[in-house]
């Protein structure tokens, strides 16, 4: 047990919450949730950041002050934490006066150290980042290479920090702390940035006055980098604070647009400060939708409101944790997500409960039968017990290594694997001989005790269904006294005699007219939503798929769950001169495949390779062989070419 500090950034309050701040404020979420099970000390910090040029216009444009626009904004971004189950221990505004107190005292810090002074600002600034560029950083036609909107010359009298001074010892602490920065991609980004020389930063404007003044100069407003990347600090209560001990934060968790400030300008400043730099900057990427980057001009920005509203929050939080790995750019589609509801949450872990608790309610009297005396005598409930200690050390390991996306990987495998122990084991045809009823009570205590580890591997990420799960074997009355914050340990431990409960399917079918309803109502241009904490929404219009006997629906053809595999074995089937027998990697799961292409690759050519997968296609018997897939390759009756990809990709990426 240890201390876990993570933080978000804190937004800006010159727009309303839309799916880029939930999704970074979920798997923040996600990795406190984690860490609080682990036993550790958590300090989870969210808030928003309220001063700076940008947010004094856009009052300007409202006619209100900008206070009156960060209170109306910072009711909205607290009410959809609430209404997606955020549990942050604090909310740090820039406004408030613990927070300028400790702004003034880091100030003062990097002052006595001699690394501020007065000079002029005479160059290029963007106001809607807040950044400052030069000439050959700028998109074509002179713009903001972020918002691709004109920059501004500033000429100015302004108090500089000496960042230049830093370069050496940041690019010495990236090379010995490798996981400074992360993912990889982005930690060379920067190094290759500082190898270019930092640049004395300046820190204060006089052209406006909406911040905070610099301390003895109230001529001069502080840099809003300055001011907003202070609040991780400010929230422990300052340098004294009886929260100070959380310092250094172990995750910064961020968009990849800001990690400039946070990977170099912050760093440089406790430096200065003379203070311990954060253990973790992990940049994760951008949302876009449909292949669109999302933005307000578009009208195109997914509310995540008016889905939680629909769907349930945990369907919501389950499909942006697990849709992308954290640190790659993702493509929100309302069909993925729907598909995901479909078949991982309603298909996979909804249909395991419900068969579950009806033949537990069935064949063990409505109560959770006793374990066999010893575990692992079948070889069934070997493999079962087995599968889950995997599953449970490889989500932590996913969880700790902040791949929350990889940890869902590994936990969906126990899920299947689950089922396929059903299917495997079949008390409903045990049931009917008297002299196997005790190895009923077996099974049923082993499905049922794989859904108390289920529940307490998803609750980071699905605390409501978490919830539900254990409220339907029993464990309701336990989980009052805070049971779920814990993880699982020894195999056998939910207790016998506890009375199942029914409950609703946990998460309900979406069929095809309730998909078209939901899809109508999201993508409309201009949808209301009484549950989106204030103000209209607009989204882009989106054309609906239309029914054609020429071909297939988008609806339909998105069923398809396509996944990048790798071939990791490969043998003939015996007595079939045109099969062959594979297994696959699926990333965290193996399956195998009897595909018919032995004809036109020997099992040499084959390991190793990396092929498309369908990776929800029944499974069936071939020459009696059991195949659970099908691999994806050209020709018509003779293969003459396997699928491909044009570069290297991990197994289990989805394709589409």
């Amino acid at each position: 047990m240890g201390s876990f500090y993570v933080t978000t950034p804190i937004y800006y309050v010159n727009d309303i919450p839309h799916l880029g701040h939930a999704y970074t404020t979920i798997v923040a979420d996600v990795l406190a949730r984690y860490h609080r099970a682990q036993g550790d000390a958590v300090f989870f910090l969210t808030g928003t950041d309220e001063h700076g040029q940008k947010i004094e216009r856009a009052a300007q444009a409202s006619k209100i002050q900008p206070i009156e626009l960060a209170n109306q904004v910072v009711a909205r971004f607290r009410q959809t934490w609430v209404n997606l189950e955020i549990h942050n221990d604090d909310f740090i505004r820039t406004t408030e006066p613990r927070h300028r107190e400790v702004v003034h005292a880091l100030w003062r810090r990097m002052q006595q150290a001699g690394d501020i002074y007065l000079g002029e600002y005479d160059g290029l600034y963007c106001v809607s980042c807040e950044e400052y560029y030069t000439e050959g950083q700028l998109a074509e036609g002179g713009l903001c290479p972020i918002h691709n909107t004109a920059v501004e010359h500033l000429k100015q009298p302004s108090y500089f920090f000496r960042m230049s001074r830093y370069q050496d010892r940041l690019l010495e602490h990236i090379q010995q702390h490798p996981e400074f920065v992360r993912p990889e991609m982005r930690k060379n980004e920067i190094v290759s940035f500082i190898q270019s020389g930092l640049r004395d930063l300046s820190i204060s404007r006089t052209t406006f006055k909406w911040g905070i003044p610099v301390p003895d100069d109230p001529d001069h407003v502080i840099y809003v980098w300055v001011d907003a990347l202070t609040n991780y600090i400010s929230a422990l209560g300052g340098l004294e604070g009886k929260r100070f001990d959380f310092w250094p934060a172990q995750v910064h968790l961020i968009g990849k647009d800001i990690l400039r400030h946070h990977a170099v300008y912050w760093p440089t400043m406790l430096m200065s400060a003379n203070l311990p730099l954060p253990r973790t900057v992990f940049a994760h990427g951008w949302w876009t939708i449909n292949g669109q980057k999302m933005s307000k001009s578009l009208r195109n920005a997914v509310e995540p409101n008016m889905i939680a509203a629909d769907l349930g929050v945990d369907a919501l939080r389950y499909f942006v944790t697990r849709e992308t790995p954290l640190g790659n750019d993702g493509d929100f589609s309302h069909e993925a997500l729907l598909h995901r509801v479909n078949s991982e949450l309603a298909n996979d872990l909804g249909n395991l409960l419900n068969r579950s608790v009806a033949m537990a309610r069935m064949y063990t009297d409505n109560v959770v039968p006793p374990f066999a005396q010893d575990l692992e005598a079948d070889p069934a409930d070997a493999e079962l017990i087995a599968l889950a200690l995997r599953c449970r050390d490889a989500a932590a390991s996913n969880y700790e290594n902040i791949a929350p996306s990889r940890a869902l990987e590994a936990i969906w495998e126990l899920v299947r694997g689950a089922n396929k122990y059903i299917d495997t084991t079949a008390p409903y045809k045990m049931i009917k001989q008297p002299e196997l009823h005790r190895r009923v009570q077996e099974v049923v205590a082993n499905f049922l005790e794989s859904l108390r580890w289920i529940s307490l591997l998803v609750a980071p990420v699905m605390p409501n269904k978490a919830m539900e799960i254990r409220r339907q074997i029993g464990l309701g009355q336990a989980d009052a006294g805070g049971q779920l914050q814990s993880w699982p340990d020894r195999w056998g431990e939910l207790p016998a005699g506890l009375d199942l409960r029914e409950g609703q399917p946990l998460f309900p079918r979406i069929d095809k007219d309730r998909k078209a309803e939901l899809l109508q109502r999201w993508t409309s241009p201009a949808s209301p939503n009484p549950d989106a904490a204030g103000g209209e929404i607009k989204n882009m219009n989106v054309e609906q798929p239309t029914d054609s006997d020429d071909g297939v629906t988008f609806e339909e053809f998105s069923r398809i769950d396509l996944r990048v595999a790798q071939i990791v074995e490969a043998a003939p089937v015996e007595g079939a001169d045109r099969l062959l027998l594979l297994k696959v990697s699926l990333g965290q799961e193996q399956r195998q495949v009897v595909a018919g292409i032995a004809q036109a690759y020997t099992p040499e050519q084959l390991v190793g390779r990396k092929v498309i997968f369908v990776a929800n296609l029944k499974p069936a018997k071939i020459r009696g062989v059991l195949s659970e897939g099908m691999i994806l390759a050209a020709g018509g009756k003779k293969v003459v070419a396997l699928s491909a990809l044009d570069c290297d990709v991990e197994p289990g990426t989805v394709v589409r």
